[in-house]
């Protein structure tokens, strides 16, 4: 089976269905993700329409109308020996349970979204926080409706080791971050708009 695919620097940005991707690459030493939650965000998004602070992202796509099956989790899981997987209050029933969640608190108490958020990980060592105002983020652009501060995700890459795999690319925040500490990632996308807006944010790192 063929994929498009493209090596920026460390980074190599797959385009295709992870489902199908994962079977195809060797084992990795820690999967950092944030898989759709299936509670469809992008519609709500679409329904905000760019009002009151929201970025109009369009129309919506659908991919956030269900969540990755038990299967996927399983190929995901026996993909790396270390795991961090965000939203995972949302699959907590699909991964055993363990010590260490990291939360990021986006210090925005009451605002309409979640105060902070949750990442699962295979570690059994104490849970930690990271503080980091979700205005901050402003300054990474946002480029897609669920995407993690650039900041964050160099906070999570420092809890594993090795080379890093997001099956789940989005706007491909994970490889930047990966990029950023000198690390090599893989990241697979299945929608080509946000594969090309990650190819071209790793890009900026490279020549950056």
């Amino acid at each position: 089976m063929t994929f498009r695919e493209e090596i920026i620097g460390d980074a190599r940005l797959i385009l295709g269905d992870c489902r199908e991707v994962l079977p195809t690459l060797p084992r990795v030493d820690a999967v950092v993700t944030d898989p759709p939650y299936g509670i469809g965000f992008d519609r709500v998004q679409a329904a905000k329409g760019g009002k009151n602070g929201y970025v109009d992202f369009g129309a919506p796509t659908g991919w956030d109308d269900e969540r990755p099956s038990a299967e996927l989790f399983a190929a995901i899981l026996d993909a790396a020996d270390e795991h961090i997987i965000w939203g995972g209050n949302y699959f907590a029933d699909l991964l055993p349970p363990r010590m260490r969640w990291l939360s990021w608190d986006k210090g925005q108490d009451g605002f309409s979204l979640a105060d902070f958020e949750l990442a699962w990980t295979s570690q059994n060592k104490a849970a930690r926080r990271i503080n980091y105002p979700r205005s901050y983020a402003i300054g990474d652009g946002r480029e897609h409706p669920t995407q993690k501060p650039v900041a964050v995700m160099q906070w999570c890459l420092g809890f594993v080791e090795g080379t890093i795999l997001d099956p789940f690319m989005g706007s491909g925040t994970t490889l930047v971050a990966a990029k950023s500490l000198g690390r090599k990632a893989i990241g697979i996308e299945i929608e080509e708009r946000y594969c090309e807006i990650a190819a071209n944010r790793c890009r900026q790192e490279v020549l950056g």
